[in-house]
């Protein structure tokens, strides 16, 4: 068993990775990590979180290109200078298709409690969608723990239609946040930039 000072920097050690490496994840390596990601706390524990992987490359394709019109339309009703749009686009479509694994993370609600007005309604949501941040974290630390790195980020949220209709996806299930995960093609810069506790 690692000590107190060895697991404390391992956590203060992940960090976002956006390069990645060619190489394929092993199924077992995936498998591990979902599996750890489900020790994560949640509400009721009813685990309200569903992952969807996404290894395939013309389905990553199908995928970013999709999600890359809904983000150019966005960007269009901001009145973005189309240079600047198409920089975007490109940006966004090359992280989707060049991250060897993409892991779509959902909230499914299901299972959880079911009341009548909105107050309570709105709070069981919540406890939801924290408990599936939580299941986020744990991902990436068991990548991390892996050698893997990953990065979170939450454009599903604004398309989750596109998200749901490209992949698939059960009409349960709410996309919240995708993850691109591989071997790392760059240092992991450690940074000092963190706000003091209050």
């Amino acid at each position: 068993m690692p000590s107190k000072a060895a697991l404390h920097a391992f956590l203060r050690t992940r960090r976002s990775i956006r390069r990645f490496k060619p190489d394929a994840v092993p199924d077992s390596v995936l498998a591990d990590i979902l599996a750890t990601a489900t020790f994560a706390p949640s509400a009721h524990n009813r685990q309200a979180w569903r992952f969807y992987v996404v290894t395939n490359l013309s389905i990553k394709t199908k995928f970013a290109e999709e999600m890359a019109r809904k983000f150019a339309r966005d960007l269009e009703a901001d009145e973005v200078p189309q240079d600047e749009i198409r920089k975007r686009i490109a940006r966004s479509k090359n992280r989707i298709i060049a991250a060897p694994v993409v892991i779509v993370l959902s909230v499914d609600m299901s299972e959880m409690d079911v009341y009548p007005d909105r107050r309570r309604k709105k709070n069981e949501y919540i406890m939801a969608t924290q408990s599936v941040a939580n299941a986020g974290l744990q991902l990436l630390l068991a990548a991390h723990a892996e050698g893997l790195g990953g990065v979170w980020v939450c454009s599903p949220l604004f398309a989750p239609k596109v998200a749901q209709k490209v992949l698939n996806l059960p009409k349960s299930w709410e996309p919240q946040a995708m993850f691109f995960i591989g071997y790392p093609a760059e240092a992991q810069t450690l940074h000092a930039r963190r706000k003091p506790l209050r």
